[in-house]
């Protein structure tokens, strides 16, 4: 049976996946934590590390997972280039599932955006993101959205330095061929809307995912953990878990 930690017991994400993983029949809680606790004793007694918690903790739980040779599943999200190099050069020595959502429907989103975006073309649909989160949320736009943000890139051959322009406000001028709008909502307890526009003359696609509860990404947090059970080092994605590769 797989022995898990879980930190940020008492977030709603880590009461989230605490909930998941009582679910699930594969798995033990052997251990929480939060902050200020002994992340050092909690680690000792697990297989792998579910952390939704904040990204100035990842430094911390990277050390303590490379001391003990502990997976980890990172849903954290908001960190910079250096962050972000912390975590692979991690993941060459244990194996780390590390994504912006773990939800089943949102990977889709993110395989469809990319087939519509081939199919479509940014010569003819322009192309809009808008996502909203709930008033705590302290990152924009959203981990999701971000790698929404790469699909639309990479498959348009645009940048995101460059291309994407965050919201719109005063004589701007006409859209811009290469343009991507990205737009940030925030307000009351909604859990995570994504969606993606292509615009056309007389026409428009819009692909849209709505989260209505965060059981839903602890879930897949939880499958995550169960399909790195026996992987070698190496930095996944929740791609990979679902076999969308």
């Amino acid at each position: 049976m797989l022995q898990l930690l879980i930190t940020g017991k008492s977030g709603r994400m880590g009461q989230a996946v605490l909930e998941a993983a009582a679910a699930e029949p594969g798995v033990n809680t052997a251990a929480t934590h939060d902050a200020g606790e002994d992340l050092d004793a909690a680690i000792r007694a697990a297989d792998c590390v579910i952390d939704f918690t904040v990204h100035s903790f990842t430094p911390q739980l990277l050390d303590a997972a490379l001391k003990h040779g502990t997976h980890l599943v990172i849903g954290t999200t908001g960190h910079d280039d250096d962050g972000k190099r912390r975590i692979r050069e991690a993941a060459e020595r244990i194996p780390i599932v590390h994504a912006s959502n773990f939800s089943v429907g949102v990977n889709t989103l993110f395989w469809l955006t990319r087939r519509a975006t081939e199919i479509l073309g940014p010569r003819n649909f322009d192309i809009e993101v808008v996502e909203m989160h709930h008033r705590h949320k302290i990152d924009s736009p959203s981990g999701t959205a971000r790698t929404l943000l790469d699909v639309l890139n990479e498959a348009t051959g645009t940048s995101y330095a460059d291309d994407v322009v965050h919201g719109r406000v005063g004589n701007i001028g006409p859209r811009q061929h290469r343009e991507i709008g990205m737009h940030t909502l925030r307000g009351g307890d909604v859990v995570g809307d994504h969606t993606v526009i292509f615009a056309a003359d007389g026409e428009r696609v819009e692909l849209t995912h709505k989260a209505s509860s965060r059981l839903t990404f602890a879930t897949g947090a939880v499958r995550a953990a169960l399909w790195l059970n026996d992987r070698a080092p190496g930095l996944y994605d929740m791609r990979d878990v679902l076999g969308l590769r």
